[in-house]
């Protein structure tokens, strides 16, 4: 019995510890999961850029449109740069009030999901796999997602390498750390879960969000925010691009 329990507790570490922040310090200069030489940054590329934002532009220009009553008044807090993306939504929403003022129209609201398998052909979701002890992981639930698409974003706090995250590490599998040694978390539990909660409640404009935090609970109003529970058990590599507010 105490055998196979340090096995389980072995197991369990194993998996865990590059994601235990003092760990990976401690390893960083001879563990090969933990380090990736990349010679130039723009070989490191699966996606470019201008394809990952046009992607995105797409999905949340969709979500605006679809909710656009309740959305309208964060599109004119915007700054110029953003704002001049959804021009074309700013005169849509004109039209709209004239035929709600009229009473000849109403506006559909869809699921968010619904509204990404409408934008892009697929739509994802997690859940709990069918496998034993396999744990939650993210399914394609309807569609198919063509080679090189945009399937999710990994949502959490984003921490400089300076910047200190010990306590938050402990028992914490949804820490990623980039090639450049910044560090998002993406744990929607406990103290991860407060401090971005403090983040997105500072971040505040008045009465207005300007941060997403839905990622936390079960009702997600960005279809995309599930990538934290990716299941990445390799030493493959794949793309990650910041999107700061």
């Amino acid at each position: 019995m105490p055998g196979r329990l340090l096995r389980g507790l072995w197991r369990r570490w194993s998996r865990y510890k590059y994601r235990f922040v003092p760990w990976i310090a401690l390893n960083l200069s001879h563990n090969p999961r933990t380090l990736r030489y990349v010679p130039e940054e723009s070989k490191d590329k699966v996606t470019p850029d201008e394809d990952v934002l046009g992607t995105l532009l797409k999905v949340f220009q969709a979500l605006f449109l679809n909710d656009l009553n309740k959305q309208s008044d964060i599109l004119t807090m915007l700054p110029e740069p953003v704002k001049s993306k959804y021009q074309d939504l700013l005169t849509l929403q004109h039209q709209r009030v004239n035929l709600v003022d009229n009473r000849h129209q109403q506006q559909n609201i869809f699921k968010p999901e619904e509204i990404l398998y409408k934008t892009l052909g697929f739509s994802v979701a997690r859940a709990t796999s069918s496998l034993i002890s396999a744990g939650r992981g993210v399914f394609v639930t309807k569609g198919l997602v063509p080679k090189g698409a945009v399937v999710s974003i990994y949502p959490g706090t984003i921490y400089q390498k300076y910047e200190p995250i010990f306590f938050q590490s402990i028992g914490n599998p949804f820490i990623f750390r980039c090639l450049d040694g910044v560090l998002i978390d993406g744990n929607d539990k406990g103290i991860s879960k407060a401090v971005y909660r403090s983040c997105s409640g500072r971040d505040r404009i008045g009465p207005l969000k300007m941060s997403d935090s839905t990622w936390l609970t079960s009702e997600i109003c960005n279809p995309l925010a599930v990538g934290q529970y990716v299941n990445n058990c390799s030493n493959a590599h794949f793309d990650v691009l910041f999107l700061l507010h």
